[in-house]
Parts: structure tokens; sequence; C-alpha cells
């Protein structure tokens, strides 16, 4: 293993941007911008492509990761759509 701190840093980093996106959608003005959590998807599409990018041999972890990071892509994709719907 070269670096496991690389690909938990990377996680950790995806899962404070996407923190960060959520409190973003608290003001609502119509179909807004939403900057912030443009932003973290930016982020987090950022993060699955080098996890998707990293040496395969993480144990799953990696796998694991890259789930999570598309997960929290959708979430951050529905609440721009819920916020511009309501």
């Amino acid at each position: 293993m070269k670096n496991p701190w690389k690909l938990t840093s990377l996680v950790l980093a995806s899962v404070l941007v996407a923190c960060i996106g959520r409190g973003a959608v608290v003001e609502r003005a119509g179909a807004e911008n939403q900057p912030r959590m443009q932003q973290a998807l930016g982020e987090l599409r950022e993060a699955a492509a080098a996890l998707e990018n990293a040496d395969r041999d993480k144990g799953g972890h990696r796998a694991k990761a890259l789930q999570l990071t598309r997960s929290a892509i959708a979430e951050v994709e529905d609440g721009i759509r819920f916020d511009n719907r309501h």
C-alpha cells in the first residue's frame, strides 16, 4: 500500500464538501444558481474521478469510497432539484 492516508483524506474531504453543500440549501430564492451546491457537486465529481483512477489494490476500500462518493453526488443533485422546485 503506497499511501493509505491519501485515500482516507480524499474520502473525508468529499464527505466534508457534501456536508457543506447541504448547509447551502438553507437559504433559497426560487430556482437560484446555488453556487455552493454546484461547487460541492464539482468537487465530488473530481473526487470520484480520482478514485476511479486510483490503484485498485485497497482491500475494497477504494471501491466503497467510490460508491459513497457517487451516492453523495446523487444526494447533492437531488438537493439542487428539490431546492429548484420548492
